[in-house]
């Protein structure tokens, strides 16, 4: 799997790192653990810095309607997207359905950056 991620219901933060090409199965797979642990609120951290992805327009639509289920269901978590220069053409349009939730979100070039940012936002 080239998404591998951890959910810690202590710090209420969920860690997301990309590394190789990620697919729509990968993306689903987080997304429904997300969903079954509760953790929609949690601060969220994506780390794309090493990762890519071959998914389809139809894919990206597909995930998108799923995005939006999630964020009719209630209040969602801040989000930090890391992402370099070369992969942000790759992302716009997940980042566009992700910026339709009421959350603070912002995306970064590098991963401490990122952190830093969530970590202020801690409750």
């Amino acid at each position: 799997m080239s998404l591998t991620w951890t959910i810690d219901s202590e710090s209420r933060l969920i860690t997301a790192i990309a590394d190789g090409d990620v697919t729509r199965r990968d993306v689903e797979a987080l997304l429904g653990e997300m969903a079954s642990s509760g953790a929609m609120t949690y601060r969220k951290l994506f780390d794309g810095s090493q990762g890519d992805t071959r998914m389809s327009p139809e894919d990206l639509l597909v995930l998108g309607v799923r995005f939006r289920e999630f964020h009719a269901m209630g209040p969602m978590g801040p989000l930090a997207v890391v992402v370099p220069d070369d992969k942000a053409e790759l992302v716009a349009r997940v980042l566009g359905m992700l910026a339709a939730a009421d959350r603070p979100m912002r995306v970064f070039r590098t991963p401490a950056p990122a952190r830093r940012w969530l970590e202020s936002l801690a409750k």
